[in-house]
């Protein structure tokens, strides 16, 4: 670099610096300025040798996420502090965490410190379990240090998603996959909506950057049409809003690319027919006392002027989201009879909306402060607390928590208890107290019995019956939906089966002494490989509860002396299941459509998954799973996202290089009003078309509409594009869609 080009880089530095300052949400005192000052300067000093692969200073990323955790999402100076120096401990030689405790004190230190671990345990090389799924949860564990270390990484994690253009397709592929994954269901249940939604786009932008790119540019076409839509809507509302003196603004919110996205996929539709592709909404100046009465006298006067839907009322400002989400949400029928969302918050509410708990530190003094994060902290403690050793399923069940909506239901003495939706009686038990769980017998709601896998409506009134001989068993499992609920319950079960597996172990070695056998580890290990078990604890288990019987035993002492040969056949057997290294790609002949892998385009063995079922033309990637060698999924499957996140290290490229020979299957659902000879314009279309083979037809009618499925066989996914355009022309066809 060029001594002019130092200078540029240094004033762009030095701008950098002080837009932080400018744009911080809380108001910073002289002190607070000189703290940050301090950890810009440390931060500038421990990067000074290092730039991004785009090329620029380093020291730009520490100062773009201080400005997200300032200016987004509102958190201190301590906060501010800590974000400048997130990379330096694990950057810099010259720095170590008691520097920074010297310098800058404990918390300081111990946000950086946090920060550091969750850093350096991506750099792990576990392979034998999910490395992004344990990360997470060793992740979630620095929420005993403090929880501004997760909501600085949900920044830091925004800020590489916002400048991810120069790294490698693979990086961002994967990088974007552990977003969808982790961090935006994390921001979710922090309050964060915004950066959630952000994280969410651009993902997409990088997961399927095509669909990305298409639902952008539509966005665009018709944002002179919505504007003007908007502007119909909101003039209406404000002539009455003004004749009642209120001091509001009225803004439009489009839906993000990603929800437009997963309505899509949801509903079957395309972009056109997604109407509610934004929403409306109302914020108003009041007094934190005044501020229900008059969410509820706009809502009187929005459905005054236009049809509210009665079933999509929602009350936030009653009852609170877990997050801290407070709103009023009406959805209206409005000009051109589209349904529209209005959402009627006052300024304070907005601000929680927008910054999540941040916002709460303006509103409450003193000790509240530290108390407005600590229900959800608590929650994350009791599913951290008994979590399995699958890291994959914790984290599948912690996000199904995460993103649920929520129900409100009331205790027999009248206090209000929040759930998710989908929880049952016996999660309603759990959430009351642990012990109450433990000693469910049954449970009433609204006054009925009902059992323990009854699932709960907002609304209902729930007592809980117990019993001092009641205990969890294993069908629990299958009633509980909670992590929590399903946590304390894995925990009594593994306890009563160490239990009855010591009992068992007493037993057996009275069993082997008739049998002269002593109980050893020799022994032991024979009868383990003899049943067929996986460990000494199944083994015991088994002769406790009896299904490892007398006779049983007496059959495996009189085989003992050929146990050596059929430990030999057990280890040949496991052998074949073991996926071949070397594999034979002889099998593969140039007559059939096939796959090529990695970078240096080999054709190796594979596949194709059940759960999507590519075809020829699909954007697809391998995966290497343990006993089924190379499986096929479409990039957009839906276990693709959990792939990717958590097993990255088994993800490979995959292209088709020929697609003219083999065929594959493919499902059609077709459906619209019913008239006569609808299935001869259907059958007539594919018979037309030479490469296309029927398999099968089946077709429903039911007062005038119909619904059909149509299995095909053909050759790729171009076929089968013409195929259904053609399909969508046949007069009374409303949707045409591949399975």
């Amino acid at each position: 670099m060029t001594a002019e080009d130092i200078e540029k880089e240094n004033a762009a530095i030095a701008k950098a610096y002080k837009e932080l300052l400018k744009v911080s949400y809380t108001t910073l005192s002289k002190e607070d300025k000189i703290l940050i000052r301090r950890a810009f300067e440390v931060a500038l000093d421990g990067h000074k040798n290092q730039r991004r692969k785009s090329g620029e200073a380093y020291i730009f990323h520490p100062i773009a996420v201080a400005k997200i955790v300032a200016q987004e999402i509102g958190l201190d100076a301590t906060s501010i502090a800590a974000a400048l120096l997130h990379d330096v401990v694990e950057d810099s030689p010259d720095y170590e965490i008691d520097n920074i405790e010297k310098e800058f004190g404990k918390t300081i230190a111990t946000i950086v410190d946090g920060l550091t671990k969750i850093s350096s345990l991506s750099k792990e090389k576990d392979m034998d379990v999910s490395l992004q799924a344990e990360n997470f949860r060793k992740m979630l564990l620095t929420l005993n240090d403090d929880v501004r270390v997760i909501i600085i990484k949900i920044a830091d994690r925004l800020h590489n998603m916002q400048t991810m253009d120069s790294m490698r397709p693979d990086k961002q592929d994967k990088i974007a996959s552990e977003t969808l994954y982790i961090y935006a269901p994390l921001a979710h249940r922090i309050g964060l909506y915004n950066i959630k939604t952000q994280l969410e786009d651009l993902s997409l932008k990088y997961t399927e950057p095509d669909v990305y790119n298409d639902i952008l540019n539509k966005i665009k076409e018709s944002k002179e049409e919505q504007d003007l839509y908007i502007k119909q809507f909101s003039d209406v509302i404000k002539k009455a809003l003004d004749k009642e003196n209120f001091e509001y603004t009225i803004k439009g919110r489009p839906k993000s690319i990603f929800s437009i996205r997963r309505k899509m996929l949801n509903q079957g539709v395309s972009f056109d027919e997604v109407y509610d592709k934004f929403a409306i909404r109302i914020i108003y100046k009041s007094d934190i006392t005044d501020e229900k009465f008059l969410a509820w006298k706009i809502y009187s006067i929005v459905t005054d002027h236009f049809r509210p839907n009665p079933l999509r009322l929602r009350d936030w400002i009653t009852s609170p989201k877990t997050t801290g989400y407070e709103a009023l949400h009406i959805t209206v029928m409005g000009p051109k009879g589209r349904w529209v969302e209005v959402q009627v918050r006052s300024e304070r509410m907005n601000e929680i909306a927008e910054k999540g708990y941040a916002a709460h530190y303006k509103y409450k003094q003193g000790r509240e402060k530290e108390d407005s994060l600590e229900n959800w902290i608590n929650r994350l403690q009791e599913a951290l607390e008994n979590s399995e050793s699958n890291a994959v399923d914790f984290v599948e069940q912690f996000k199904l928590n995460l993103y649920s909506q929520e129900i409100y239901v009331f205790t027999p003495k009248g206090d209000l208890k929040s759930l998710p939706k989908g929880a049952t009686s016996l999660d309603f038990a759990f959430n009351i107290h642990t012990e109450v769980g433990m000693k469910t017998r049954g449970a009433k709601v609204n006054g009925k019995l009902v059992p323990l896998s009854h699932e709960l409506q907002t609304g209902d009134q729930v007592e809980i019956l117990t019993s001092e001989n009641s205990k969890p068993n294993p069908n629990w499992l299958d009633y509980a939906t909670t992590a929590r609920a399903r946590g304390k319950i894995k925990s009594a079960l593994k306890e009563d089966r160490k239990r009855i597996g010591e009992e068992g172990k007493e037993i057996l070695r009275r069993k082997l002494k008739q049998l002269k056998i002593d109980l050893n580890e020799s022994s032991i290990n024979d009868l383990v490989n003899y049943f067929k078990l996986k460990t000494s604890l199944d083994l015991f288990y088994r002769v406790g509860i009896g299904s490892i019987d007398n006779t049983m035993l007496k059959n495996f002492a009189s085989s003992r002396s050929n146990t050596l040969v059929s430990f030999i056949k057990n280890k040949i057997t496991r052998k074949a299941n073991i996926p071949k290294e070397e594999l034979n790609k002889n099998e593969i002949t140039t007559n059939y459509d096939s796959l090529v892998f990695g970078k240096e385009e080999e054709r190796l063995d594979y596949k194709l998954s059940n759960c999507c079922n590519p075809i020829p033309g699909d954007n697809v990637f391998g995966f290497l799973t343990v006993s089924e060698g190379i499986k096929v999924h479409k990039k957009n499957c839906p276990n693709a996202l959990s792939l990717q996140s958590n097993y990255a290290y088994r993800i490979m490229t995959a292209k088709w290089i020929d697609s003219s020979q083999q065929e594959f299957l493919a499902q059609i659902n077709v459906s619209g009003i019913d008239h006569i000879g609808l299935v001869n314009d259907i059958t007539s279309i594919i018979s037309e078309n030479m490469a296309v083979n029927m398999k099968s037809i089946s077709f429903e009618s039911n007062d005038g509409l119909f619904s059909g499925k149509i299995n095909v066989v053909v050759k790729n996914n171009t076929i089968i594009k013409k195929l259904l355009e053609k399909l969508k022309k046949i007069n009374g066809i409303d949707k045409v869609t591949r399975v």
